[in-house]
């Protein structure tokens, strides 16, 4: 090895000079059979230097420095009293900013590193993580810093102190030297230990915390060849990270932490040091914002560095209101900002700033985990709107693990799953759970039906039966219809009581009357003994809740009479994991609740979203519960997903830690028997329950089954609507501003349709359009009109205005235009109606994809206008056309601007929308309504009980608006995207379809098709009974059926198990309408399309018998005889 006079010479040169001789030096160390000679080597150099003054020369002559380090007053478990180091100018030097980050290290226990796995962020020369593997002995510590040089002189100080002056190792109590303790890599942050599978219980940090004054400086590569100016600005200086915290200089320690989230373990927590400048309120944010708990350890002044130029926070806060915090001296006590401090300090002044020391941990480690997975997994742009500070442990314990539950599905699913219209099955399967576990009622999901809230339960119960007389607790008609409150003089009074003891048959038509009364049960059993209403729904009073009894006296008054009781427990229902006594609930521990009751009951009370209401019906009468899916269905759509999702989570949090099943279930009593004939289902319902394509609501819990019976998108949801969905959800307080959607949809229908809306237009939203257009097919009814119907109109529709007790008259269309509604068949229709309502699906017209063009529209509402009709323009089928060639788009306003000063005084035209195919997919829906000013002053109460979007959705709609506005490139991309996988699928499905004997209509645009199966029709179809799929996924006797436009959908679904709409879906005898959008992808579901395909020719030639049912992405074969 050289002479000590020989590497200080070479050191002479230049830094990098000595950078060279002490990387020499190095090797040396790393050598075992060399380490002893240059440990001695490096004692001998450092007496060279021995005094305060020759260590100083040292630095400045030789480019290197070799100095003790005092400990005296921190005792480690070896009573060292110094660390020997050397620094190179080009590595940060120790100063008081670590100072005091040892001293708030030091303020933790012993044991907070005593055996744990830790990790120290920008270690400079290594000081501080071998203090820590020096006094806490730890199983290990690895010092990062991105500096290459930093990291080699690390290396070189944990020899020096691994080692004593004669070249022996140092043993600790444990028998192990500092080599078995300490590693140093050069990494990025913790890119090390991310890259490595490393999990740490410790991360500290006392990294750069003002912004580089140049920042091209910051783009250079990084390497221990890079300048010694450059190498050392490392150490001040950092660059923009994309975080809102880099406006206070505090980017990078945002980024250290959320890499920090991913490795650390769950009962881990990090130490940083923080500069105070940008305020201690700002400081501590930063950490509870990204979900920890925060403690200050330490806290001090320190001088502001002369090597660290400020001018970067004097820009920050030109451009905003943010002010900095300096001091004048270290014991000045009134904070100056940024610009005093830079002039004060330009200057000669001397000015400090605070410094603290920061200890935080993780609240719910799993589900931030979980929540920032999803961010780094492509949505770091949202990162910025993400809060999860809360003063209220309770609200955290709410939010965090929705969010968690929200970022996992919208990572791990690329669309909303198909759910029945009795509500998602994992949140029914959490209400059954919790009411076995925490009330002891043997309940199952069957048992449960969802609805979007308490209101809408009630009015589609009432709807239901529509009864005669009802009965309704006062607090719960506030949104009722205002015509079913109608006072009774005693006239009407006798008359009513009069109808109600006729018989069924000589009953009239299905009208509501509704009367108020007081909650009390005593007057309330009064008045159903009195009037003995068809229908009674009450709540209980808050001081017979705690008892059964009001309960049971309702139970017999109702049962006594022939009324249906609707019981609604939402004031005293508590998610709770000690939920009070109640009642209700009490009493069907014990005894089974009677066919003619059931349980609604409201959730509305959460910590987090104020309006966020989803509600459910419990029953345990089988053919009411599927009245009332079907009643959803009809009338509601669906209940929306998110709702479900977010008590589903609170529900699944209070499960968590309870064993299932531990009680064994209780011998419950059966209830009396009723004696007095029961109300049945409304007319009008059972006519469409009995004729309508509904969903097959036995289907429930076989998710085998292949659902082309949808009408709705399960496509890949865009990652800018992951982005604004969970964004909309992470952000707290938004503003009226945010979620005021109404411009953002005004522009959107303007730019689509062309329809500027004039003033006194009234926008009104919903979770789902079919909703909306159900509160038009009230006001229709109102208004004495018919609605008209072209035929193949969504089915869904046509069966929701029967149910309502609607006039319809329907339309026939012709299939070589496409079943478009043409102005001469229009017109011969509405010469022979009364009051016409004018159904239009465009411009795409539903099932077929074929576009209506402005000619043509103009056309069809100058018929419109001519008779006064009412016309609803449904777009909410449009958006994914593939087939636009020659399409020209629409004008409305040109339009309408011709025909309204000639138009007949009832003429209006509404639209109707949703985001529902072309942005959003699968459960996620919204609706709007641009309503005409003629009807909206009537239907104002008529909107009331509408279940309307929650304010977080509206915020993510706005956002996607704004997007679709801007055309922005990743929503853009989707969207064609989605419509060349449509019309791919479109043109497999056909072509297969054909070759196995259907007659398809050309499909243009759309989620779905139109077909004819001549070749099945008229033949006869026969199963074993291990080849029936049956609607529970289980196999029992065969079936045979010759088939026939009424039931080929059975016949399919029993075949084949898929589920499709017949001929009755569209109004178009032997016309089936196929929903190929169902979400199953065309490799995954079966063994391939085109092996399939070939198979299905094969075996077709083989047998001229076998006829093969396939639907878009599978092939499944059975017998025809």
């Amino acid at each position: 090895m050289n002479s000590i006079d020989e590497f200080l010479n070479q050191c002479e040169q230049s830094g990098d000079a000595a950078y060279s001789a002490l990387r020499s030096v190095l090797e040396r160390l790393e050598d075992p059979s060399s380490r002893a000679e240059a440990r001695i080597f490096l004692a001998q150099l450092q007496k060279r230097f021995d005094s305060k003054e020759a260590s100083q020369k040292c630095l400045s002559t030789y480019h290197f420095q070799i100095q003790d380090l005092h400990l005296e007053q921190y005792e480690g478990y070896q009573q060292r009293k110094k660390l020997t180091m050397i620094v190179i100018p080009s590595i940060f030097i120790p100063e008081d900013w670590s100072f005091t980050f040892y001293e708030g290290l030091n303020r933790h226990p012993d044991s907070i590193f005593k055996d744990r796995t830790v990790a120290e962020l920008g270690c400079g020369n290594g000081w501080i993580t071998i203090a820590v593997a020096e006094k806490w002995l730890p199983s290990k510590v690895y010092g990062l810093d991105i500096n290459p040089r930093a990291v080699k002189i690390s290396w070189i100080n944990l020899y020096l102190n691994a080692f004593d002056e004669n070249g022996e190792p140092i043993f600790d109590v444990e028998n192990k030297t500092l080599l078995d303790r300490v590693e140093f890599h050069e990494s990025d942050l913790l890119a090390y230990c991310r890259d490595h599978n490393i999990m740490l219980e410790r991360i500290v940090g006392c990294i750069p915390q003002i912004l580089n004054p140049n920042p091209e400086a910051m783009s250079k590569m990084i390497t221990e060849n890079a300048s010694e100016e450059f190498l050392y600005s490392l150490s001040n200086y950092c660059a923009l990270q994309g975080f809102v915290e880099d406006q206070f200089g505090l980017g990078l320690i945002a980024r250290a932490v959320e890499e920090g989230i991913a490795v650390i373990k769950p009962a881990g927590f990090m130490i940083f040091n923080m500069g105070g400048r940008p305020g201690q309120a700002v400081c501590k944010r930063l950490f509870e914002r990204r979900g920890f708990r925060v403690n200050k350890i330490w806290q001090t002044k320190v001088v502001q560095a002369a090597d660290t130029d400020i001018s970067a926070l004097v820009e920050i806060e030109k451009n905003s209101p943010h002010r900095f915090e300096f001091f004048m001296g270290l014991t000045g006590d009134q904070p100056i900002c940024a610009r005093t401090a830079w002039a004060y300090g330009k200057a000669g002044g001397c000015i400090s700033h605070a410094l603290s020391v920061y200890s935080c941990q993780l609240r719910q480690p799993k589900q931030v985990k979980t929540i920032f997975d999803f961010l780094n997994s492509g949505y770091k742009e949202i990162n910025n709107s993400l809060d999860l500070s809360f003063e209220d442990d309770a609200v955290a314990d709410e939010k965090i693990p929705f969010l968690a539950y929200l970022a996992s599905v919208l990572k791990e699913s690329s669309f909303f799953p198909f759910e029945p219209p009795a509500g998602s099955r994992r949140f029914r399967d959490f209400i059954a759970s919790f009411m076995r576990t925490y009330h002891h009622i043997p309940l199952n999901a069957k048992n449960v039906v969802v609805f979007p809230s308490r209101t809408v339960a009630i009015e589609d119960a009432l709807r239901l039966f529509s009864p005669r007389l009802a009965i309704v607790d006062e607090h719960l008609t506030r949104n009722l219809p205002r015509q079913w409150l109608a006072s009774l003089s005693i006239e009407n009074y006798r008359r009513t009581i009069s109808i109600l003891r006729k018989t069924d048959t000589e009953a009239s038509e299905d009208k509501i009357t509704v009367i108020e009364a007081p909650r009390q049960s005593d007057l309330m059993v009064e008045l159903i003994k009195k009037l003995k209403p068809q229908v009674v729904v009450t709540g209980v009073a808050s001081f017979e809740a705690v008892t059964s009894a009001a309960f049971e006296l309702l139970l017999d008054a109702t049962r006594e009479v022939g009324s249906r009781l609707f019981l609604d427990i939402s004031d005293h229902f508590e998610l709770s994991s000690l939920p009070s006594s109640n009642g209700v609930l009490k009493y069907l521990a014990g005894t089974s609740l009677p066919p003619h009751a059931a349980i609604i009951c409201g959730l509305l009370k959460n910590q987090v979203y104020s309006d966020l209401e989803v509600a459910f019906v419990i029953s345990e009468e089988d053919v009411i519960l599927q009245a009332l899916s079907r009643t959803v269905e009809l009338l509601e759509g669906h209940t929306a997903l998110i709702s479900q999702n977010y008590y589903g989570c609170l529900f699944h949090e209070l499960l968590a830690f309870q064993l299932a099943d531990r009680h064994p279930p209780a011998r419950r009593e059966r209830e009396k028997p009723n004696s007095v004939k029961m109300i049945e289902f409304a007319k009008s319902a059972v006519s469409v329950f009995g004729n309508a394509e509904l969903s097959k609501s036995k289907v429930d819990n076989n998710t085998s089954l292949i659902h082309m019976d949808v009408d709705q998108s399960f496509l890949p949801i865009p990652s800018a609507v992951k982005a604004a969905i969970f964004e909309s959800f992470a952000r707290q307080n938004l503003s009226d501003t945010e979620t005021d959607v109404t411009g953002s949809i005004r522009q959107f229908i303007k730019t689509k349709y062309g329809f500027s809306v004039r003033t006194g237009v009234e926008f009104v939203y919903a979770d789902c359009t079919l909703a909306l257009f159900n509160k038009l097919v009230l006001c229709c009814i109102q208004e004495g009109g018919t609605f008209c119907f072209p035929a193949g109109t969504n089915g869904n529709y046509v069966s929701a205005a029967r149910f309502m007790g609607g006039n319809i008259v329907n339309i026939a269309t012709q299939s070589d235009i496409g079943f478009k509604l043409t102005d001469g068949l229009l017109a011969k229709v509405l010469e022979s109606v009364n009051k016409p309502w004018v159904y239009i699906s465009g411009p795409t017209i539903d099932p077929t994809g074929l576009l209506y063009s402005n000619e043509e529209m103009e056309k069809l509402l100058s018929v419109c206008a001519k008779f006064g009709a009412r016309v609803l323009i449904d777009t909410s089928s449009s958006g994914l056309e593939y087939d636009t060639q020659g399409w020209n788009a629409w004008d409305l306003d040109t339009t309408l601007a011709k025909l309204y000063p000639s138009a007949h005084l009832s003429f209006s035209v509404s639209l109707l929308g949703g985001l529902s195919l072309e942005m959003l997919t699968g459960g996620l829906t919204f609706g709007f309504l641009a309503l005409s000013q003629c009807l909206s002053h009537d239907m104002c109460n008529g909107f009331q009980g509408l279940s309307k979007p929650h304010s977080t959705v509206k915020s993510a709609m706005k956002k996607l608006l704004v997007l679709s506005e801007q055309k922005a490139g990743n929503l853009l991309e989707s969207l064609q995207e989605h419509k060349r996988i449509l019309e791919s699928r479109a043109q497999h499905l056909r072509k297969t379809l054909e070759s196995c004997g259907w007659d398809v209509l050309q499909p243009h645009g759309g989620v779905s098709m139109m077909a004819r199966p001549s070749a099945y029709l008229g033949k006869h179809l026969k199963l074993k009974h291990s080849d029936v799929v049956q609607e529970n996924g289980e196999s029992s006797a065969g079936y045979e059926v010759k088939l026939e436009d009424s039931n080929i959908r059975e016949a399919i679904l029993k075949a084949i198990g898929i589920c499709i709409n017949s001929s009755l879906w569209t109004g178009i005898p032997g016309v089936l309408p196929l929903h190929n959008c169902s979400g199953r992808d065309p490799v995954s579901a079966g063994i391939g399309w085109h092996s399939e395909v070939q198979k299905l020719h094969q075996l077709t030639m083989l047998v001229p018998d076998i006829v093969v049912m396939q639907g878009f992405s599978f092939l499944l074969i059975d017998l025809l005889i």
